[in-house]
């Protein structure tokens, strides 16, 4: 009888272990903060109305095809991040991908539970591979990649957002060490493409 007993508290101590490692992971997730949140170079962002949105973005080397959720700016005013991990965020106030100018889209590299996210490997990219956008109107853009780089979290991001020499898209997502108690990582990859 004592064994049965021995056993069940145990077996409720390993539970109780268990719901508590748990509980821990979960607001982990849910708490964490990452993919791009760059400040934004300029304050008083202005929409663009009556454009040609992205709504889905293609990476054939990546098995990639997400859909693109319109981001804004935080209240420390850095650029939002996607509310999930398989979307992308296109910097709604910035430039329209396919208009003249550096269009950004950010997305997660993993959940925080180092769960892989959409752009897991966007590292993997190499000059000449193919990016598509397809856009509110049905239209498809496509994008070659030119290069990649990495910056600091906190780096000057005006030649990120507001290049003008071109039609450019960037990607943007974490990389670099992991910061715990900033629940994000300390570099930023941001991948340039031009339109083709």
């Amino acid at each position: 009888m004592h064994m049965k007993n021995g056993k069940r508290i145990f077996i409720g101590i390993i539970a109780v272990i268990a719901g508590v490692i748990f509980a821990v992971t979960l607001v982990h997730a849910l708490f964490y903060s990452s993919a791009a949140d760059l400040t934004v170079p300029h304050a008083a962002p202005v929409a663009i109305s009556n454009a040609d949105y992205p709504v889905t973005l293609s990476i054939p080397k990546l098995n990639i095809h997400a859909a693109v959720q319109q981001v804004g700016v935080t209240a420390d005013g850095k650029m939002a991040v996607p509310t999930n991990f398989t979307d992308v965020g296109w910097y709604k106030y910035g430039t329209v991908p396919g208009q003249t100018g550096s269009a950004v889209i950010a997305g997660h590299v993993d959940d925080g539970l180092a769960i892989p996210a959409v752009f897991i490997d966007l590292d993997k990219l190499q000059p000449g591979d193919d990016i598509y956008i397809v856009t509110k109107e049905n239209h498809v853009l496509h994008f070659v990649m030119t290069g990649s780089q990495a910056y600091d979290r906190n780096a000057n991001t005006d030649q990120i957002f507001n290049e003008k020499d071109g039609k450019i898209l960037r990607l943007i997502t974490c990389t670099g060490d992991w910061l715990p108690l900033q629940r994000t990582h300390n570099q930023r990859l941001v991948v340039t493409a031009v339109l083709r």
